[in-house]
């Protein structure tokens, strides 16, 4: 309401501001120009002095400032030798010019005209009477006419008067006078001049300047009125700007411009009194002398106007002082919205900072680390919530002091004050929160640091060799059911890890219960101490062991969000799958152009450099990796191929299969993602970055925008999947299985590499290891074998936890260490331990005891590493891995030693060690020491029942050979050739 009523009130001003220069501009035609108003009206420009300066100045006619007595204007002819060759134009613009001065009230009397010709002839009276009766342009009164002095001139035009009088074609009286003295008779002396016998002062040079000073000054007048005009309507017509920049540009364009006017308004108003004072001269001059009517009608003018400039300019300033409010206002709006809009991101980012923080927590540690990261957001908020808090109160300042634009204003006070107490009240249930968390973890340790290693203290403090007796035995049962006694108090029904705990503490002594009741009942013989047998595992593994090993670090996040989206029954049908991945492409395409365009050209703009901060400076590839080039690969190529596959969808699994090598660029992206990581958060929260993303209008940081490469990879696999079970038997369906298996192929190997480069301690290059098929972690366990003493690490009942690493060349043992980075998620990293010649290695399939097992060895078993993975399958692949690799070897040897056959030749000797399990032969594992190189290769079942008539070898050499089989197919000793 307050902005209608000030825009209102803004135009009627500037209504009343125009009518009173109308008024002006008005009233110049009527006191200047008076017997001209018609010709105005029709937009004629009217006669002025300067126009017909020469010929007033010739002086042939004049307008004295006389009057009759009945107040009609004089206009004398005095005597002028040339009269007679005046030419018509000039004798009518100086005649119409005299009688356009007087006004219209004087004027519509009629005009006098005294005719001058005392010391001419009779031919000049008549060429004059003649002219003035054919071209005088105002109502005439009287004609006087001074006829010639001489005698014979006289009587001569005594007689010409009579006889040409109606020639004259004149309407009102000519009279014929013989001197001056008759004049007066008619004319009151003192409206005549010296010329005419009066007493009138007149001259006419200066009355010249002052007719032309009074008509410059009504020039002035109209011309300044009318810039007012137009300056006034430009700013009615002007639309307030919606930025800072251009509402100051335009407040000092209109300050300067209305300085400029009141100058030129000083000017006339001093040009207007100046001009006063020169015609009011005479007067002040002399206390005896009059103005004549003429000169008291110009200083009438002359005020009149000068009265009509102060009105002008008094609603002018009127006018001005609205606008120039408006716009004070309009300036401080945008002021208070720019700085609203940067308070709103800030602030906004703290919300998404402080709905990030969704962890509780799983130790006391970690909770302690939050609640110190959480302090350290309270404390980066508080100058954000000040000035947010600050700007609400100037907000609604503005209103107090009547601002316009009270109805933008309140609102954004209002979200202001909204956001300050959510962040605040967030921030409390955060600190509750956390409180109990960490109160409740607190319990939890004592519970778990107490009781449960109290009680494995007590399990481990009992000697075996003393409850071999019955009183020992008993002894021993007391003292747990005594602990045992003690676990209801440390029943908690909140976190599963400690209760499962609990429950494997309890687990125990219920065994070691049973053992010693067994024992203490009766014993038939003496119990002999066993080592636990290194097979044996827990019966919950650790976190670590179990641990599936996959994708790593920014790859688990984005596939997690993969999984979510595209769980959705949106995905009914193949045409919405094809769909979704086309316009999910663009959008991507586009994603990656603004961050591009946005953020990485920006940082070469000069007029940011100051924003960017100096660890960032000439690290813009660290930050933004192969960004460009996976942009420019998506833009030029992969969405214009993908866009073909909507008329033609059976193209689109060739499209994958197609730029299978050109989908490797996001192995390099994802292995600079640690290091872009580090560098984001080192810088992120620079001014620099926030330029760059408010002139985007993104609503999330450029972070979000650095996994999306990440997260697109991930997407690929689970639409091609969709589309599976959309097109499942039908045509193309072959296609569509390899093109999953290519981007399944491709994100392994992303998702190796991203583990890959966390190798330390490998003194080698990792490149020259060939190509790294697998890794993962596992439990492992040695076994070693010096001379004929076989030596089991017994010292290792428990299994080593190893991350392997599978090369075409080599097989790498790793330990795995999760360390915390600036508060931020773990990242793994993996300390080389031991390597193993994928030339020199063995493997036995299945280990006795456990199907999960498998055996890889070398050097005719004088080191054995037993492996044992999470599940079958996991075994199963690498068994299936590492048999490519070992006939791999194989191929190539034989396309190495290809020749034609020779008989075969029995070696020295040979050992051939089979696998107690009883199945049936599925086939064995043969390894060969020649000339120091050991080599290792698989021979299936169908391969050496088709050879084993012809098995040869092409020269004489010593082998050993350990053949792994299922079943004793082969005998110790028999002679063999290898091929």
């Amino acid at each position: 309401d307050k902005f209608w009523h000030f825009s209102f009130e803004y135009y009627l001003c500037f209504a009343e501001f125009l009518e009173d220069v109308k008024i002006v501009i008005n009233s110049l035609k009527i006191s200047v120009f008076t017997c001209t108003d018609e010709i105005m009206q029709q937009e004629i420009r009217p006669l002025v002095a300067v126009d017909i300066i020469e010929q007033l100045h010739r002086q042939f006619a004049i307008l004295s400032g006389g009057r009759g007595k009945d107040g009609a204007p004089i206009i004398t002819f005095p005597e002028f030798a040339g009269f007679s060759e005046i030419p018509d134009e000039d004798f009518l613009n100086v005649v119409t010019y005299l009688t356009s001065i007087p006004s219209l009230e004087a004027a519509s009397i009629g005009f006098i005209i005294i005719i001058d010709r005392r010391r001419d002839k009779w031919s000049a009276v008549k060429a004059s009477l003649t002219r003035i009766a054919g071209a005088f342009p105002g109502n005439l009164q009287l004609v006087f006419v001074l006829r010639p002095s001489r005698f014979i001139q006289r009587a001569i035009a005594d007689i010409g008067i009579k006889l040409y009088r109606d020639d004259f074609k004149m309407k009102v009286p000519i009279i014929m006078l013989n001197s001056v003295s008759d004049l007066h008779g008619y004319i009151d002396k003192c409206q005549l001049t010296r010329e005419l016998g009066g007493t009138l002062e007149y001259g006419h040079s200066q009355w010249i300047h002052h007719r032309t000073a009074i008509e410059n000054f009504a020039m002035t007048v109209k011309t300044t009125a009318q810039m007012l005009q137009t300056f006034g309507t430009d700013l009615a017509e002007t639309e307030l700007p919606n930025d800072v920049q251009c509402t100051e540009e335009l407040l000092s364009a209109h300050t300067d411009h209305h300085s400029k006017l009141k100058d030129e308004l000083k000017l006339a108003v001093k040009q207007g009194a100046t001009l006063l004072t020169c015609i009011r001269e005479p007067v002040t001059r002399s206390a005896n002398s009059k103005l004549s009517p003429d000169e008291l009608e110009n200083v009438a003018t002359v005020e009149r106007l000068l009265a009509q400039l102060d009105e002008t300019e008094k609603a002018f300033d009127q006018f001005w002082t609205k606008h120039h409010l408006k716009l004070e206002q309009c300036l401080q709006l945008r002021h208070f919205e720019h700085d609203f809009r940067e308070v709103k991101l800030t602030l906004d980012n703290l919300m998404e900072a402080q709905a990030g923080f969704s962890d509780i927590g799983d130790s006391v540690t970690r909770v302690e680390h939050l609640l110190r990261e959480q302090k350290q957001l309270e404390e980066k908020g508080q100058e954000p919530l000040e000035k947010a808090q600050t700007l609400a109160l100037h907000g609604e300042q503005l209103i107090q002091n009547n601002h316009y634009a009270v109805d933008s204003i309140r609102p954004k006070c209002v979200e202001l004050r909204r956001i300050c107490d959510d962040f605040t009240n967030e921030t409390k249930k955060k600190y509750d929160i956390l409180g109990k968390s960490l109160e409740l973890h607190k319990q939890l340790d004592k519970v778990s640091d107490q009781w449960c290693e109290a009680g494995i203290y007590l399990l481990a403090s009992q000697a075996v060799d003393k409850c071999q007796s019955q009183e020992g035995a008993e002894t021993a049962l007391v003292e747990i059911e005594k602990f045992l006694a003690t676990a209801k108090e440390h029943q908690l029904s909140n976190p599963k890890e400690i209760l499962q705990k609990l429950e494997d503490v309890q687990e125990m002594f219920d065994k070691r219960q049973v053992s010693l009741k067994k024992l203490a009942a009766k014993q038939t013989r003496p119990v002999q101490p066993v080592a636990p047998h290194p097979e044996s595992s827990p019966k919950r593994a650790s976190p670590k062991t179990t641990r599936p090993a996959g994708v790593g670090g920014p790859l688990i996040s984005a596939f997690r969000y993969s999984i979510q989206y595209y769980s959705t029954p949106y995905f009914f049908s193949f045409s919405h799958i094809i769909n979704e991945l086309i316009e999910t492409e663009r959008v991507y395409v586009e994603e990656l152009q603004s961050i591009i365009e946005g953020y990485a050209s920006e940082m070469d703009n000069p007029s940011l450099l100051h924003l960017i901060p100096s660890v960032l400076q000439n690290k813009k590839d660290i930050l933004f990796g192969n960004l460009p080039e996976i942009y420019e690969f998506h833009n030029r190529i992969f969405l214009k191929e993908l866009e073909n596959c909507i008329e033609n969808p059976e193209l689109l699994a060739r499209c994958f299969l197609k730029r299978k090598e050109d989908l490797q660029i996001y192995e390099k992206y994802c292995q600079n993602k640690p290091r872009s990581e580090a560098l984001w958060r080192q810088c992120g929260d620079s001014i620099f970055f926030q330029e760059c993303q408010r002139k985007l209008d993104h609503k999330l940081s450029l972070d979000a925008y650095l996994l999306k490469p990440v997260q697109r990879i991930t997407k690929y696999q689970l639409l091609l999947k969709e589309m599976l079970k959309c097109s499942k038997n039908s045509e193309g369906t072959a296609e569509l299985e390899e093109a999953l298996a290519t981007v399944l192929d491709i994100i392994k190997s992303v998702n190796d590499s991203m583990h890959q480069i966390a190798i330390t301690g490998y003194e080698g290059d990792v490149s020259e290891l060939g190509k790294l098929l697998m890794q993962g972690s596992f439990n492992v366990w040695t076994d070693h074998k010096k001379g004929h003493n076989k030596v089991k690490d017994l010292a290792r009942f428990k299994p080593m936890q190893r991350h392997l690493f599978l090369y075409t060349k080599m097989l790498l043992f790793c330990k795995k260490r999760e360390e915390n980075t600036d508060g931020h998620e773990k990242t793994a990293s993996y300390s080389f331990k031991n390597s193993l010649k994928m030339s020199t290695v063995g493997i036995t399939e299945n280990v006795k005891g456990d199907n999960k097992k498998f055996e890889i060895w070398y050097n005719g078993r004088e080191e054995v590493y037993i492996i044992q993975a999470s599940s079958v399958e996991l075994k199963n692949t690498w068994i299936s891995e590492i048999r490519k690799v070992l006939t791999g070897q194989l191929e190539a040897c034989r396309g190495k030693t290809r020749c034609p056959l020779v008989p075969a030749v029995k070696v020295k000797r040979h050992e051939i060690k089979s696998d107690p399990t009883p199945l049936g032969f599925e086939g064995m594992s043969i390894s060969i020491l020649h000339e120091n190189l050991f080599s290792s290769f698989f021979i299936s079942r169908t391969e050496f029942t088709s050879h084993h008539c012809q098995w040869m070898t092409l020269e004489p050499m010593q082998v050993q050979c350990f053949i792994s089989v299922k079943q004793n197919f082969v005998a110790a000793g028999s002679s063999i050739a290898v091929l």
